[in-house]
């Protein structure tokens, strides 16, 4: 079977069409058919993000889970915007993803790390985005956890909340994370929870 790589790709010409938070960039390319012949040139656009990570928080000594409630403006038009989900974060410059997500899990949830456990790296949306996820999942102690943090001039207000590891198994798919990189997290500590001694 053939392999491609960005040998395979022939970038005709590039765009900056917008620059804010983030920026989008308008492409014109060709690429290689599996049958060998190259594409005509198409056009995409790409939302360029910096490399990001997210981590769940994991108690497994009280058996309970950890998430940070925002505001959410991609879920502007769910009946409410404020999702439960993983820390999360942007790599600043010369930031390591280990880094990022020790001063996140401190700005968003004001819990300490005693154990960062990687989880996996994806690609979020490819179809249209650059956004590359390093996941984690970090052990900490939520007994009397909870309250509001986040960082104010950043517009950044999150809330701490803690669910039972048995209610969040009996509710996977159901319950209140709607993103799937909280529910990618949810999986794996449904597939490793038994490793996790606390």
């Amino acid at each position: 079977m053939q392999q491609f790589t960005n040998s395979d790709v022939e970038l005709l010409k590039r765009e900056t069409v917008y620059h804010g938070f983030f920026q989008i960039d308008k492409l014109t390319l060709k690429h290689r058919l599996f049958e060998g012949a190259w594409s005509p040139a198409i056009e995409r656009e790409l939302v360029i993000r910096r490399r990001a990570a997210a981590c769940l928080l994991y108690d497994p000594s009280e058996q309970l889970v950890g998430f940070v409630e925002q505001f959410r403006v991609g879920a502007l038009e769910e009946d409410s915007p404020w999702l439960v989900e993983t820390v999360a974060g942007l790599v600043e410059p010369g930031e390591s993803t280990e880094d990022l997500m020790r001063r996140e899990l401190k700005e968003e949830a004001g819990v300490e790390v005693s154990q960062l456990i990687p989880v996996c790296d994806y690609l979020v949306s490819p179809g249209g985005s650059s956004e590359h996820m390093s996941l984690f999942c970090a052990l900490v102690n939520l007994k009397d956890a909870g309250g509001i943090f986040g960082v104010a001039e950043e517009g950044e207000q999150t809330r701490l909340v803690t669910y039972p590891l048995a209610d969040i198994l009996t509710n996977l798919y159901t319950g209140p994370w709607r993103n799937a990189t909280t529910i990618v997290a949810l999986q794996w500590l449904a597939l490793n929870k038994d490793t996790l001694l606390g």
